[in-house]
């Protein structure tokens, strides 16, 4: 992957990533819905599903859920996982940072799919409850991710002498160390969100997450997955995007990883 993601230009991974993203963000305001049909038709630009709906609407509703829901717990993890990893780094009490990161370890090993599951069977058809349970999942390793790249920072002898010019805790570790930790974290952020995306999709997919009747593309898929070889499009369409979006992230991810290594080997 990552000999394919130096080589491949960078406009060919971006305009993977950015396709499904202009239709997840852009495609629920647009309404190309045709009069409802007999199941898997060839009516409208991309046929109707097992229940007579246009695919292609359901198409451009659907990638709210499957990228929104994702997205959202990355952004979650890390408001939670990178404050526990930016206190426990910063801390001069031991204690302190036995207690915040001691708990996570108990939780990394739990099997991430089955967690949310469980989550997703209790609060049925929940996006938020889903979501959250994602978030959770990578609280854990995005707040040791965190942790191991602002310790050096945090002990450096800047912040020793940010800390005798009384300058706020914020200021300090938010503003000096944080940006010590933006590299780690910028290389995990890629892996991160296809991660989200993978488990997100994987709960829709199997049934214990939303709706059967959500146009979200992985329920799409599962729902329509009988029906391939009589209308292939309400299987081929989403799931053409959800492949086409996991696949440019990780070559943009691989990119940016090579490139911030190369960075440091220059420095040294």
């Amino acid at each position: 992957m990552r000999r394919v993601a130096a080589r491949l230009p960078v406009g060919v991974a971006a305009t993977l990533v950015v396709g499904p993203l202009v239709v997840a963000v852009f495609g629920p305001f647009i309404d190309v819905r045709a009069t409802p049909g007999l199941p898997y038709d060839s009516q409208g630009v991309l046929g109707t599903d097992g229940l007579g709906r246009d695919v292609l609407q359901l198409v451009l509703d659907g990638g709210r859920t499957a990228l929104g829901m994702a997205f959202g717990a990355v952004a979650i993890a890390y408001l939670v996982g990178g404050l526990i990893g930016l206190v426990a780094a910063s801390t001069r009490h031991r204690w302190l940072d036995e207690a915040l990161i001691r708990p996570l370890d108990v939780l990394l090993p739990l099997p991430s799919l089955l967690v949310i599951s469980v989550v997703a069977v209790g609060w049925r058809a929940s996006a938020f409850a889903i979501t959250l349970a994602v978030a959770m999942v990578n609280v854990p390793t995005v707040a040791r991710l965190v942790r191991a790249a602002a310790l050096d920072a945090a002990s450096s002898p800047v912040v020793e002498a940010l800390r005798m010019q009384r300058e706020s805790w914020i200021g300090i570790h938010l503003g000096y160390v944080g940006r010590a930790v933006l590299g780690p974290v910028a290389a995990d952020i890629g892996t991160r969100i296809t991660l989200a995306v993978f488990l997100v999709a994987s709960v829709n997919f199997l049934g214990l997450g939303l709706s059967p009747t959500a146009p979200d593309w992985a329920v799409s898929i599962s729902r329509n997955r009988e029906g391939l070889l009589l209308q292939p499009w309400s299987v081929l369409a989403p799931a053409l995007l959800l492949v086409s979006f996991t696949l440019g992230f990780n070559l943009l991810a691989d990119r940016l990883v090579h490139h911030t290594r190369g960075l440091a080997e220059v420095g040294t």
